[in-house]
């Protein structure tokens, strides 16, 4: 079993990344710049995830579950310069979605590849989306609930279209996670406001939605294929 994650570096991917190792699970992670543990990839730059997918197979020989975290959080005032929202809208969509689609169609047509020779393991995606996807986000946020709400969709379709194949999706939903992109924007929003609009009583942790996704890797039945799991402490509920 191998495994490529995106955005490993820090936050929710690096947490992603240690839960793989600890369980002895070989895992390549990715970032802006590289490791022994992790291939370099500017994901908002055109052919980035096909190199990146293509550095994976090399590295690995094969990939046998791609999860999808990479993302950006950035402000895009509504009341911004024109040509400044929508670049600021194109950049988001193209890391947060496009990358991540793209990944999805690599890995998609590589493991029917195998599955045309003979080998039936099919593959696992799981994509870390966001409450924002069903709930919306602040005004200056549309393009990241946007793509997260895309994201969600690719899931889901993914996981319709494929399975018969053993190729299964599923998808994490985090609402606000103890990262150091959280924090400034519990900071910058009233931290207390918004703790008190989350029934536990407290943010989420890198490593519980790490677990999710560890689940979904290796231990969730096929049967759950196509599922969205929500990690929010109950701020919302389906």
């Amino acid at each position: 079993m191998t495994i490529l994650v995106t955005g490993s570096s820090r936050g929710i991917g690096a947490a992603i990344h240690a839960a793989f190792t600890a369980c002895g699970t070989p895992v390549l992670g990715h970032a802006t710049s590289a490791s022994d543990e992790r291939i370099a990839a500017d994901l908002d730059q055109p052919g980035a995830a096909a190199a990146l997918w293509q550095a994976a197979l090399d590295r690995l020989g094969t990939v046998d579950v791609l999860v999808n975290n990479a993302g950006v959080f950035e402000s895009n005032p509504l009341d911004g310069d024109d040509a400044d929202w929508l670049a600021g809208w194109e950049r988001t969509m193209r890391i947060n979605l496009t990358a991540s689609a793209e990944l999805c169609r690599l890995a998609v047509l590589h493991w029917q590849a195998r599955g045309a020779k003979g080998d039936k393991r099919g593959g696992r995606i799981v994509n870390v989306a966001s409450r924002a996807a069903y709930r919306g986000d602040s005004p200056a946020h549309w393009h990241y609930a946007a793509s997260k709400a895309g994201m969600v969709a690719m899931t889901k379709t993914i996981a319709r279209a494929y399975a018969a194949e053993g190729i299964l999706a599923f998808a994490i939903c985090p609402g606000f996670t103890m990262t150091g992109m959280a924090e400034d924007y519990l900071a910058s929003r009233g931290g207390d406001k918004l703790l008190a609009d989350i029934p536990l009583g407290r943010v989420a942790m890198p490593e519980e939605v790490a677990e999710m996704v560890r689940w979904c890797a290796l231990d969730a039945p096929a049967s759950m294929t196509g599922a969205v799991l929500d990690v929010n402490g109950a701020s919302y509920v389906r």
